[in-house]
């Protein structure tokens, strides 16, 4: 059976959303190093395009991708004595396991390279833009976007996280429980940001990559299952759910992205809700209330309002007022001052956009000029409205959200 270049193209995109995760880190078990693991997997992926037009995609592709890329790992290994050198770079199962009866076994061997990834040798950022790599297969770009960097100070940035992780020797095992308290903040940063760079796609033609929602949902039910006393753990996946609950009202039958305030509420999932819901009782129930918390309260408000005029405002700016204290960032700060939009006036949150404007971080942030052109829009000042939307154009390459913007600025120029 010979497929066309198109179908085995689309067969090896379905796999990288579906398997990525699984062949890396099954491939670093044997491989032993995780540079030489991805790109043994690369490699899988490569061979995946003649090998698949040839003999059609086999009827399980992570396996068949798995095979190929370890393969490659232990040939490498035998020819080059030098990695022999590198071991334990990743500690075996049987050590990582042997005489630990405290410890937790990770039900999942995705956490066990998100945590090798996190590892406290490595700065913070470079620990979440490592996993988002390794973990999760996302390209430099697209982490870029999410750091609000620049592609080549990313990729910088990863390649030397990979040069310590080889250099110190960093562990491929499982935390001890003593040391999981100082590890799990990171790991939580990671869950959200791969569930976000999911819920809006940075670039494509699509709103939403369910792959790496479906893969940041997975991921935060098994840390809480890891971790079921930690109340950022039940926060996280509670605020992930709500988010989630409203994933079929987001675009139109037509395609066009719809605006929570415009959604159909109908359209939420109530399961999800409910169960969203529960989770951030519980974790409000367990002081102090950190970030994830916090986000999730506020996530809690908007799904308890059965319509968008009921949304307590009020509510939602005191908790943006909390975060912000606990965790300043100007992308806060910008939600904040549209909650204050709605909790007073379009008028009160301008001077706070405006002074955004002059934050370096936001220069190519698509939501900031979004937002002004919105306030702009709902003050009656149409031209500068228009300006606002076609630089919020210049910074969008979700094809979903340009053309959302497209409609505005023809309503405006209308």
């Amino acid at each position: 059976m010979t497929l066309t270049p198109a179908e085995v193209a689309r067969a090896i995109e379905q796999a990288h959303d579906d398997e990525w995760a699984y062949v890396l880190a099954a491939t670093a078990r044997v491989a032993a190093d995780l540079d030489l693991a991805e790109d043994c997997v690369q490699d899988a992926y490569a061979q995946a395009l003649v090998h698949w037009r040839t003999n059609g995609v086999p009827r399980r592709p992570g396996a068949w991708l798995t095979t190929v890329a370890t393969r490659r790992a232990l040939e490498l290994r035998r020819r080059a004595a030098v990695l022999d050198r590198k071991l334990p770079l990743l500690v075996p199962d049987d050590e990582d396991l042997a005489d630990r009866p405290d410890d937790v076994q990770f039900p999942d061997d995705r956490l066990r390279l998100v945590f090798t990834c996190c590892h406290p040798a490595l700065s913070q950022e470079t620990q979440v833009a490592l996993t988002l790599r390794l973990v999760c297969g996302l390209s430099s770009a697209e982490i870029a976007k999410a750091f609000l960097v620049k592609e080549a100070t990313m990729q910088a940035r990863i390649t030397r996280a990979k040069h310590k992780i080889a250099k110190t020797r960093i562990p491929y095992r499982v935390p001890r429980l003593a040391e999981l308290p100082d590890r799990i903040g990171t790991v939580l940063d990671v869950v959200h940001l791969v569930y976000s760079a999911g819920s809006t796609a940075p670039s494509g033609d699509r709103l939403s990559r369910p792959d790496l929602t479906r893969r940041g949902l997975d991921l935060a039910r098994m840390v809480r299952l890891l971790l079921p006393d930690s109340s950022e753990a039940s926060a996280l996946l509670g605020l992930l759910l709500l988010t989630q609950s409203r994933e079929a009202a987001r675009v139109d039958a037509a395609g066009e992205m719809v605006l929570m305030k415009d959604q159909d509420r109908s359209l939420w999932d109530r399961s999800l809700i409910s169960e969203g819901l529960s989770l951030v009782e519980a974790a409000l129930g367990q002081p102090p209330v950190g970030r994830f918390g916090l986000l999730a309260a506020i996530g809690a408000v908007h799904a308890e309002a059965a319509h968008w005029d009921d949304t307590d405002w009020a509510q939602i700016l005191g908790l943006y007022d909390l975060l912000l204290t606990r965790w300043p960032s100007p992308v806060v700060a910008l939600n904040r001052a549209v909650a204050l939009s709605y909790a007073e006036s379009p008028e009160a949150a301008l001077p706070v956009v405006r002074a955004l404007a002059e934050d370096p971080a936001l220069a190519t942030y698509p939501y900031l000029a979004a937002t002004h052109a919105d306030l702009l829009r709902r003050t009656g000042r149409r031209e500068e409205a228009v300006t606002q939307y076609e630089e919020a154009l210049t910074f969008t390459d979700n094809s979903v959200e340009a053309a959302y913007l497209t409609r505005r600025l023809d309503e405006l120029r209308g």
